[in-house]
């Protein structure tokens, strides 16, 4: 199944966020020359614009929680946005934003596979497994919650954006580049026996064999999915995210990983978040995004069989 119709939806929001900025993701993307790079493999590409939700208040957690409502607000304009697209057979990206908007675009991908009765693969590329919960962190934003939320913990206006309660099963996840987890996070991420590929596994294994198993069982009925949180990558080459770790995938590394992704000829949906421009040297992350995008769409050195 390959994809040539391609729509990009913004979502300029840190609403899930601790830090200010990712809301200036898309732009940066935009001027970064995404539309053009995907257009140059030929592909079709509509850019819908911008979602409009509610602004950022910027308060401190109620209930455990930050910004609740708006986070609700925002994954449901997410959701309806993504599974919009999918039901004209295009294939979205998501340009975040912070990552709790994963829960939307996720919970949509769900939904349409559900529908159109497509197993599904969630690759999520990230420095965190992002699978806290209210009880298990003090900041309460929204953005390390997201797997949790998906998974079906987390606070039910969330967990029900999708239509079913869990939106994922943990099973259909692969997480890759995992190095920063909170000492409660990692107790629950080994309950619930989500598989996790982290940098001490990469760093033993290498990103060939780590995406081989990442990759494995795909089948011309899977839709993959792609939720690329920047910080994924190591900070050396992508400082404009607002939660670096050091000690992320090389840029080689991350090439690989994304052409592995390519060559499976299943991508079918993708986020990109979390790119913060305020915390950016001449954009140069965004334009290292799209570089790896392009690299997920095919752009490889030489011709291969």
């Amino acid at each position: 199944m390959s994809h040539h119709h391609i729509s990009l939806i913004g979502a300029p929001t840190d609403i899930g966020a601790g830090a200010r900025g990712a809301s200036m993701g898309p732009e940066a993307l935009r001027v970064a020359g995404i539309t053009a790079t995907l257009e140059g493999h030929g592909l079709e590409v509509q850019d819908r614009g911008n979602l409009a939700g509610p602004a950022n208040p910027w308060l401190p957690p109620v209930d455990g929680y930050r910004h609740l409502a708006e986070v609700v607000a925002w994954n449901q304009l997410v959701h309806d946005a993504v599974l919009a697209e999918l039901r004209l057979a295009r294939l979205p990206i998501l340009l975040g934003g912070d990552h709790c908007l994963g829960i939307g675009s996720i919970s949509a991908v769900a939904r349409h596979c559900r529908e159109s009765g497509k197993k599904l693969r969630v690759l999520w590329l990230d420095a965190h497994a992002d699978f806290n919960t209210s009880v298990l962190t003090p900041s309460g934003n929204i953005h390390g919650m997201p797997v949790a939320c998906l998974c079906g913990h987390g606070p039910q206006e969330l967990l029900q954006i999708g239509g079913t309660v869990p939106a994922l099963n943990p099973k259909s996840l692969r997480q890759i580049g995992i190095r920063s987890v909170d000492p409660g996070e990692k107790r629950f991420v080994h309950e619930v026996g989500l598989e996790v590929f982290d940098m001490r596994y990469i760093d033993e294994m290498g990103m060939r064999h780590t995406m081989d198993l990442a990759l494995a069982t795909l089948d011309a009925n899977t839709h993959l999915h792609v939720s690329f949180d920047v910080d994924f990558l190591d900070p050396d080459i992508a400082p404009g995210v607002g939660t670096t770790v050091p000690g992320g995938p090389t840029y080689r590394e991350a090439q690989l990983c994304m052409e592995m992704i390519a060559d499976s000829g299943r991508l079918a949906s993708l986020d990109v978040m979390e790119l913060n421009p305020a915390l950016d040297i001449r954009n140069k992350t965004a334009e290292l995004a799209v570089d790896l995008i392009e690299s997920l769409f095919g752009k490889s050195t030489l011709m291969r069989d």
